[in-house]
């Protein structure tokens, strides 16, 4: 006769439902108070300063040695504008002065040699006369040196010069063109300050300190998280129920009292360490993650090796541009 197979007791199926059962519960709390309370985000951007760079002299562009997209550092040549107009000026400002020099030098020494004659030979108004004509005249020596400094100042501003380590962006201008004072003529990506933004709802803003920890993992690299510490809160947010209506009155939007949704507060991470191969854009999206406590960041910041500024917006195969 074969053996009967082992039926488990029936307390044994009910204990086991019971596990199951509450192994689920303690499962979806640990969930509900991962999503709700947990300070993490998904809605997290990589930001970055732009710097628009306008000539401060107009002219024609006769030299414009970058290209879109290229890697600039400071100090490099933008683009140059035609300078003979402002070496034509600089010659004017430099006759000009001395003019005015010889003028003033001649009406000085007219000034003391009407003070050393007699009151026969000239009134007192004469020699006050004497004495403001020469003063005028240094005065306009001072107002001719300036003009020359300010000739020479234009001068060197028809080289325009890179003020941040960073990429052209979306060049527009072209040799041959005419640059405007005042007017935007490229845009530069500052390679050194790129930082990111987190989302962050306002329920888990009592679980957020400055210098916290921060893990950042990018939606392009999700096997490689960067590293940062928190920097900042947004002190403030758009409010669209303080809009005023048609007729100056708030316009207030209806909501249900039993769902309430929770805003979302910026805050500011900045990157410490970006792992390779990982090449930061504005605009990538992020999952920023606070991780409590400063200390354990702290040891990363300081590290010599960290990927951060310039660095971490470049291919780690090009270190010729570091």
């Amino acid at each position: 006769m074969p053996p009967r197979p082992f039926q488990p007791p029936a307390a044994f199926n009910f204990i086991a439902t019971l596990i199951a059962f509450g192994a689920a519960i303690g499962l979806a709390w640990m969930a509900w108070n991962y999503y709700e309370y947990s300070a993490w985000t998904r809605d997290g951007r990589v930001r970055v300063y732009t710097v628009q760079v306008a000539p401060e002299v107009s002219g024609t562009v006769v030299s414009l040695p970058i290209t879109s997209t290229q890697y600039v550092h400071k100090g490099d040549v933008l683009f140059q504008i035609d300078p003979r107009t402002y070496e034509n000026k600089l010659k004017q400002a430099t006759g000009q002065l001395a003019q005015a020099q010889a003028q003033a030098t001649y009406l000085e020494a007219e000034a003391r040699r009407r003070s050393q004659l007699s009151d026969l030979a000239v009134s007192a108004e004469q020699r006050q006369n004497a004495i403001g004509i020469a003063q005028s005249a240094s005065d306009t020596v001072v107002v001719a040196d300036g003009a020359l400094d300010q000739a020479k100042l234009d001068l060197e501003r028809t080289i325009v010069r890179s003020p941040v380590n960073g990429w052209i962006s979306d060049l527009i201008l072209q040799q041959g063109g005419f640059a405007t004072a005042g007017q935007p003529a490229v845009t530069l990506v500052n390679a050194d300050s790129f930082w990111v933004v987190g989302y962050f709802e306002e329920t888990q803003m009592p679980r957020i300190r400055l210098g916290d920890s921060a893990r950042l993992v990018l939606m392009a690299y999700p096997d490689r998280p960067a590293r940062g510490h928190v920097a900042g809160f947004g002190h403030g947010i758009n409010v669209s129920d303080a809009a005023p209506g048609v007729q100056g009155l708030p316009s207030v939007n209806p909501v249900f009292t039993w769902v309430r949704l929770a805003q979302r507060i910026p805050i500011r991470v900045e990157l410490d360490d970006v792992p390779c191969p990982i090449v930061l854009s504005a605009g990538m999206t992020a999952t920023v993650t606070i991780e409590h406590g400063s200390e354990a960041q702290a040891d990363v910041h300081r590290q010599s090796g960290a990927r951060r500024g310039s660095d971490a917006a470049q291919a780690c195969d090009q270190p010729g541009q570091n």
